[in-house]
């Protein structure tokens, strides 16, 4: 039994039993994934995949409990290697993280800079795509660390850590009517049209929940996952756009006017997820604490130890939503 045969067994398996995308992640040929797989079927003396013909179905029920355990002894591995190159190259590697547009343009810059002075040979690595996608890659291990205000407490295998809360902004042309009002209400925004975050992005339902409480309409004409565009079309005239406060930049967004309403909409609160059995590098730590400056290695040790005691994952979660601060 070779880790190269787990290792194609596992790929698989994450590629939706797809072999030829499997072959092509691990830059592999497909008929050496399936020879391999076949071979170590036969050492093992157990069918792991459900086949008809060529295709493969999906795991037997003996194959599910031998690729649970190849997943484990695969992140065994690298828990092992990560630990060697702390000691070997404390200040090199390859730091990967996953995140949405709004944290990659908005949150993430001065963290980054930060980080590059004190690991200029520390390669970054920025995936960004919507919170499902961010926890999905997070959870597979294609990123250290995922970023992202939603989505992620989908996943077993994440363990969260709160890092700040935030809430939205109204951006308006300058010189709109409601930028006129002595106080702005969700009556007057309902009666304009919006141009706000597609669901699933930057905690989209916060927006429907508050207009739906208030027994309001909200006539969104426009949804996007990216709020320059949104700013975009605000610009162009087509309506107001709803975004997160953080996305409007004073130097860049002085064309438009921005109006607070924290206080007609609840506040989120975005986490930082990082796996259950992960070894962390050293520098992986020191970004985490850049990032959140509450989540030190101590309490990022501590959550970690706490995870299959889930009373205590909660009263840690609930302590860590109390020290993230306003954004």
């Amino acid at each position: 039994m070779k880790l190269r045969q787990l290792q194609y067994v596992t790929e698989v398996v994450k590629n939706g039993m797809n072999v030829t995308a499997a072959a092509e992640k691990l830059f592999t040929s497909q008929p050496g994934v399936s020879s391999q797989i076949k071979r170590l079927e036969e050492e093992l003396g157990v069918t792991i995949f459900e086949r008809s013909g060529k295709h493969i179905n999906g795991l037997t029920p003996e194959g599910e409990l031998l690729a649970a355990r190849f997943e484990l002894i695969l992140d065994e591995v690298n828990n092992v290697k990560r630990i060697a190159d702390d000691f070997s190259h404390p200040n090199s590697g390859l730091l990967s993280i996953a995140t949405t547009h709004t944290q990659a343009r908005y949150v993430l810059p001065p963290v980054i800079t930060e980080f590059r002075k004190r690991y200029p040979n520390v390669q970054l690595q920025i995936n960004q795509g919507t919170p499902e996608q961010i926890a999905s890659l997070t959870d597979t291990g294609q990123a250290d660390i995922g970023i992202a205000t939603e989505a992620l407490e989908l996943f077993d295998n994440l363990i969260l850590l709160p890092c700040y809360r935030w809430n939205r902004c109204l951006i308006v042309p300058k010189g709109h009517e409601l930028t006129k009002l002595p106080e702005l209400t969700l009556e007057a925004i309902a009666q304009n049209p919006i141009i706000t975050y597609t669901f699933g992005v930057a905690d989209r339902s916060v927006i429907n929940r508050a207009f739906k409480q208030n027994h309001l309409d909200l006539n969104v004409v426009l949804m996007a996952a990216d709020a320059e565009v949104i700013k975009t079309y605000v610009r162009n005239g087509m309506g107001i756009g709803i975004v997160a406060r953080m996305a409007y930049d004073k130097a860049q967004d002085q064309d438009l006017a921005v109006i607070d309403v924290g206080n007609l909409f609840d506040s989120s609160v975005t986490s930082l997820a990082i796996r259950k059995n992960a070894v962390l590098r050293e520098y992986v730590y020191e970004f985490i604490q850049l990032f959140a400056s509450h989540l030190n290695r101590d309490v990022v040790d501590q959550a970690m130890k706490a995870y299959n005691d889930t009373s205590l994952q909660e009263k840690l979660y609930q302590e860590f939503v109390k020290e993230a601060a306003m954004r």
